[in-house]
Parts: structure tokens; sequence; C-alpha cells
């Protein structure tokens, strides 16, 4: 079992006078709605505690790494090792993905004592999605203004809940 969550940060709030509306994918991927990210897979925690990660941008990349990691045409049967990473913009932190058949180690390099998650690939890609489309969700409550943003259009239809 996989479980994600965030939180937002006081210390790195957006602009106020930032238009949601029209906001840049660059700027909504990497400037907006910083904070923290959680992840926890059978016991394995790798969370964030830096305040500063963009919480938009972590839930849009999960859900891109999950659809990588599924690129093998043997699909589950694949016993070769795909890889990728999550890289962290600010510092050169990594988490680190990688399947073979339908398992996805998580390992974090922030965290080289503790051992990696585990979690199937189809839970993975179903958890990615709906902490994308609930992180969406709770930041149109917060911004209504940026539903209707047509960066953000494509992002909700692309990776639709399963």
């Amino acid at each position: 079992m996989i479980e994600l969550g965030y939180s937002l940060s006081n210390r790195f709030p957006d602009p106020p006078q930032t238009d949601y509306r029209t906001a840049s994918v660059h700027a909504l991927r990497y400037d907006l709605f910083c904070g923290d990210v959680y992840l926890d897979a059978e016991g394995a925690e790798l969370s964030t505690a830096w305040g500063w990660v963009p919480v938009l941008d972590f839930a849009w990349a999960l859900c891109d790494i999950a659809e990588q990691l599924d690129q093998d045409p043997a699909g589950s049967r694949a016993a070769r090792v795909q890889t990728a990473d999550l890289d962290f913009t600010q510092n050169t932190e990594l988490l680190r993905f990688a399947r073979r058949f339908n398992w996805v180690e998580i390992s974090a390099t922030w965290l080289p004592d503790e051992p990696p998650a585990v979690v199937r690939h189809d839970e993975l890609r179903r958890e990615a999605r709906d902490f994308l489309q609930d992180t969406l969700a709770d930041l149109f409550d917060m911004h209504p203004d940026l539903a209707d943003n047509p960066a953000i259009w494509s992002l909700q239809g692309r990776f639709r809940r399963i």
C-alpha cells in the first residue's frame, strides 16, 4: 500500500499578484505551491522536510514516472530493470524508482539508511493519479482561477483517475 500527501509552506507563499488562470507551465511546475511531500509505502517513509518542494510538480512528475516505468512492451513480465529519477531542482536529492516485473522500489538519496519502499506498479500509477487529482482539487478550492488554466486542463485529461 502506498500513501501520498503534502503540506503547503507558509515560508514560501505564492506571490499575491499571481494570475493562476494564465500561469505558465514553468510557473505551475516550479514556482508555485511550495511545501513538503509525504510518501509512505509498506512502512518505508520517504518524506521531505525542506518547505520548498513544488507540490504540483511532484504530483505531475510522479504520474510521468509511473508511465515511464511502463515503456517495456513486456509490461509486468519484463525482467529488465526499468529506472527513473525524480529530481528536486533546488538541491541534488533524488527519488529513485526501479521497476522489475510488476514491483517498483522507491528510494530517497537524502535517506541513505532507509530501506526502499516497494509497491506494485499498478498501485503506484493509480495512487499517483489520485494524488494529482486530489491535489488539483485542493488547489482549485484555494485558487478557483487555476481551474481555468489550459495547462491544467491538459494535465487533468492526461492523467485521469483510474
